[in-house]
């Protein structure tokens, strides 16, 4: 079971879906117009939250015109929305986007602009793991701060 609603507190926001029946990707939209200053990394919201199986990851790609429209990347290369963020105290699970400004000019993004692409991915753990028994306790960033 995966799939996505709107998380706490936001008004309007854009569904992630697949643009064709073999894109793998669901395409995540920003809800508030946004401007980054050029070399500043900004949280972009998109009020939506992500359910999935405990084996399951959803992983946050730039999508391809990003940096060639906007001068914008993902600057980790890659976001990880683990299972257990969906409804955690701090945020209710609400997706931001780290977006990095590497052009020389400030960069808007209007409100449903589509900057990333998820895809949902089941994982295997090592032999001996012991984090079975930990729970996350914050939102973002909150590797760590496990109880």
């Amino acid at each position: 079971m995966r799939g996505f609603e709107k998380a706490r507190g936001y008004e309007r926001v854009y569904y992630p879906k697949r643009s064709t029946a073999k894109s793998a990707g669901y395409d995540f939209a920003v809800c508030e117009d946004l401007t980054i200053q050029p070399g500043e990394i900004a949280l972009a919201k998109t009020g939506i939250k992500a359910y999935m199986n405990d084996d399951e990851v959803l992983k946050l790609y730039p999508r391809s015109s990003l940096p060639r429209k906007f001068f914008l990347t993902i600057p980790n290369n890659v976001g990880i929305i683990d299972a257990d963020y969906y409804g955690n105290e701090k945020n209710d699970g609400a997706i931001f986007i780290q977006l990095y400004n590497f052009g020389n000019q400030p960069q808007t993004l209007k409100s449903g602009t589509r900057i990333a692409q998820g895809v949902f991915v089941k994982y295997l753990t090592a032999d001996g793991d012991d984090a079975g028994n930990k729970t996350r306790r914050g939102g973002f960033g909150s590797t760590g701060m496990q109880a």
